[in-house]
């Protein structure tokens, strides 16, 4: 079963191989001689010379459009952005600069599409939830998209196995996580937006794409109260551009800080509806459904409050990891993310949300990536306050374990992140004693299922990115980590975009929005991060919208035994897979080893290595082999603001 291509849209050159090239999209005719057209399900935004310049199909996202003369910005986000905003952006805007400083006003998350000064430049997001890959078609040359399986249909691009590979393993660290799965399709950085130049007069191509740098990270400069104050309207902003307006909307209030935040910031834009799902836990020691209860309690004693309705799923109800492998071809993601083995529980609780009519789904992903600090956080600050610095990883040492010397050597390391790049990854067990965690990024073990074919291309592919030589995000090493794991998780979150796309409803996780992670970053590092406290940048930020007495949790529940009991319970799903395995027909697998496996579920070989991302490459590769759905499967977008 062919997977269902999410929104996407394509931006083509002024000419006739790029008109040529709109008619291959699944549309019934992707022309038209108006300047903003809605043709079916699709929409067109022309060149001045009628030809087709953007070409989108937005299932939820709205496509915001206005040309001044030649300069035109077309913005792809949660919402239309009025003409009025629109030509605040644009007009007095003399080149791209000028455009970014007037986009860093504005809230959401989306895809910039801009033509100034005679060239076209596109870019996504900074914390990597909106992406731009670009591709050279062999008749209109470069052309781009936020769906690279999109470019790899119209330039017939094949799939590339060291990719595939390296998506095997847990975490995909920068740049490699660049590494787009089909050869001569490329992901332009996050941070970073591609540049489009068009033919010089007299000559008949243009030149090629160049990348350039649009964002920084803010230096961490303001103290916690200061930076609190603009975390918080950061996140009402992002908040009020997904979901105000709208009468009725839901949350995921799994009981934790996160989602219990955006709930409450939710209930702050005054729908006339708002539903709260929160799955029950198995685990008897579980905590979040008792806080969850009691958020609830806490937003029905306020008289202003919406009408609530508090939906719990019962824990026999909830699916446990590993389910219904097969849905997971309902979706095209644009990677294999280690996510995927809990679609059916993200599909029953998303289900559920759309059952109660909601309009929009908010959840609190990217709140652990972006709140709890990361220990490599005190490398840096080691520099400049070295006695904070140790006495803050001093009580971090203590609670998780490490020994004294060991760490002290961590924070003393100066390796260089090519250097790092070159180790990452090793044939060896992780060690058992508790290892200081300092360093540019985590190093992983290779899966004793992988073939040696499979351990050489991902080393391989480790050991080329060292030599470029690859460049840090950062400087700094806790930034740099930071940052990567924000983006990592970015990429998790598609997961559940794609599955709301399917579904019908719109899925948001507002904690992704760059103006969110620029006002973390901006945080001074000993008052963003603590061992002696949970989260304490958040908790300041959601003093006043939040009740007091439930920012003082401070425990996170985690989900462990349902992922250990899944590989039980669905044992013969998983030895289906594993049955004409197609990464074993590629050679990267040894599909004998996973039967086995499949058949001894509490293995200590799976207590110690994860199987999540080799069962989610192996369901998105037999997925992308078939990836190109039928126009009739792909539901109708609105109209595009003019």
């Amino acid at each position: 079963m062919p997977g269902l291509l999410r929104d996407y849209f394509v931006v083509l050159p002024d000419s006739v191989a790029g008109h040529a090239v709109a008619g291959q999209l699944p549309a019934p005719d992707a022309t038209a001689p108006a300047t903003t057209a809605v043709v079916g399900d699709v929409l067109t935004v022309a060149h001045p010379s009628g030809r087709p310049w953007v070409v989108a199909r937005p299932l939820v996202r709205k496509v915001s459009h206005l040309r001044r003369g030649d300069d035109a910005l077309v913005l792809i986000g949660p919402d239309r952005v009025p003409e009025a905003a629109l030509a605040g952006l644009l007009e007095g805007a003399r080149d791209r600069a000028g455009l970014e400083r007037r986009l860093a006003r504005l809230p959401g998350l989306h895809h910039v599409i801009a033509h100034l000064s005679g060239e076209t430049w596109i870019r996504g997001t900074a914390s990597g939830l909106r992406r731009i890959y670009h591709a050279r078609h062999p008749e209109a040359g470069t052309i781009a998209s936020d769906r690279p399986a999109v470019l790899a249909r119209l330039t017939g691009a094949p799939l590339d196995d060291g990719a595939l590979a390296l998506r095997m393993l847990d975490f995909l660290p920068h740049p490699l996580s660049r590494r787009v799965l089909w050869r001569g399709v490329h992901e332009t950085g996050a941070g970073y937006g591609l540049a489009l130049p068009v033919a010089a007069p007299g000559t008949a191509t243009a030149p090629g794409p160049r990348e350039y740098r649009w964002w920084e990270p803010p230096p961490p400069e303001l103290p916690l109260a200061e930076g609190a104050r603009r975390l918080g309207d950061a996140v009402a902003a992002s908040v009020r551009a997904h979901i105000g307006g709208l009468g009725r909307i839901s949350c995921e209030l799994s009981g934790g800080l996160d989602s219990t935040t955006l709930t409450f910031a939710a209930r702050a834009t005054a729908p006339a509806e708002l539903s709260l799902l929160t799955v029950a836990a198995r685990d008897r020691y579980s905590e979040d459904e008792t806080w969850a209860r009691r958020a609830v309690e806490e937003a029905r004693s306020r008289n202003s409050a919406p009408a609530l309705a508090h939906h719990i799923i019962p824990a026999d109800q909830a699916p446990y990891f590993y389910a219904d492998l097969a849905s997971t071809s309902a979706e095209l993601n644009d990677e294999p993310l280690p996510v995927a083995p809990g679609r059916a529980r993200a599909h029953l609780l998303l289900s559920r949300a759309h059952a109660t009519g909601s309009r929009y789904h908010l959840t609190g992903y990217g709140g652990d990536e972006l709140f709890l600090g990361l220990p490599h956080a005190y490398q840096d600050l080691f520099h400049g306050n070295p006695l904070t610095a140790w006495n803050h990883l001093s009580g971090l040492r203590h609670q998780l374990g490490w020994p004294l010397l060991p760490t002290l050597k961590a924070l003393l390391n100066r390796s260089t992140f090519p250097r790092y790049l070159a180790g990452a990854v090793t044939t060896e067990p992780q060690p058992v004693t508790r290892t200081p965690l300092l360093s540019w990024g985590v190093r992983q073990s290779l899966r004793p299922w992988f073939t040696d074919h499979a351990n050489a291309l991902i080393t391989e592919e480790f050991r080329a990115a060292a030599a470029e030589p690859a460049e840090p995000i950062d400087r700094w090493r806790g930034r740099h980590v930071d940052i990567d794991a924000v983006r990592m998780g970015a990429r998790h979150f598609q997961a559940m975009e794609d599955i709301g796309m399917t579904i019908g409803l719109p899925v948001a996780a507002p904690f992704y929005d760059d103006r969110v992670l620029e006002a973390t970053l901006a945080v001074r590092l000993a008052d963003r991060i603590s061992p002696w406290r949970y989260k304490p940048l958040l908790v300041e930020a959601m003093r006043g919208v939040v009740p007091d007495a439930l920012l003082a949790r401070t425990t996170k529940d985690h989900m462990s035994s349902d992922e250990h009991q899944g590989l039980r319970e669905h044992a013969p799903e998983l030895a289906d897979l594993w049955t004409g395995s197609r990464l074993a027909e590629r050679g990267l697998v040894d599909a004998r080893h996973l039967l086995r496996l499949a058949a001894e579920p509490f293995s200590p070989v799976l207590v110690e290595h994860s199987i999540s991302s080799t069962v989610a490459g192996e369901t998105w590769l037999r997925t992308a082999e078939n990836a190109w759905p039928p126009p009739d499967r792909t539901p109708t977008t609105s109209e595009a603001s003019r």
